[in-house]
């Protein structure tokens, strides 16, 4: 799969119930937590590049997250950016996730996850029109990326509430955390 080399960038929604307690949620809508709320409310006083085109999860968390994050903005919601089906692991303990390669039983393949998360970035770029795509996602969705760009999809998992800008950089790919006091993220987004 090959990614347009336009920049976009992905947040993970608010801590959830399950982020907290240390259980895979998947599909499972699990619910955000006070801390949650408040860091999605923290993004709000982000000063966003006025040219930005916002796209959504369908999942709850991820909505929730958006519409505190981005009060005053409209979204599109891509089926695409939902969280992978962990089949029968989903509400276990993470110390039981198997393998990412590996397809769970009755779950989604991470063949297939790469192939839809791939689709909806690029969708999301062509209905940008030329403004910033910002993706309100999941940490399997950040993952998704990372191995689309060429960065590994292993290692800890994405923070919480944290945008993640990808940009192409030369022949490659840069991943950049955002983050800082004055929370603004680069104006030209590259």
């Amino acid at each position: 799969m090959i990614l347009q080399r336009l920049p976009f960038i992905v947040i993970r929604h608010g801590e959830t119930d399950a982020n907290r307690d240390g259980w895979i949620a998947g599909r499972i809508e699990a619910q955000l937590t006070q801390a949650g709320y408040a860091a999605a409310q923290d993004l709000a006083r982000w000063q966003w590049p006025a040219e930005i085109a916002l796209f959504v999860s369908p999942q709850q968390r991820a909505r929730q997250t958006a519409q505190l994050a981005f009060p005053n903005r409209q979204f599109v919601t891509l089926d695409g950016l939902c969280e992978r089906d962990w089949g029968v692991f989903e509400g276990r303990p993470l110390a039981q996730a198997p393998p990412r390669e590996t397809t769970p039983e009755a779950g989604e393949a991470w063949a297939d996850m790469i192939a839809r998360v791939a689709a909806a970035i690029t969708q999301a770029q062509e209905m940008a029109a030329g403004a910033h795509p910002v993706l309100v996602a999941h940490s399997g969705v950040i993952r998704a990326a990372r191995h689309l760009t060429c960065g590994s999809a292993h290692g800890p998992s994405p923070v919480n509430t944290t945008p993640y800008l990808f940009a192409p950089h030369a022949d490659s790919w840069r991943e950049t955390l955002l983050r800082g006091t004055e929370a603004r993220p680069p104006d030209d987004l590259s």
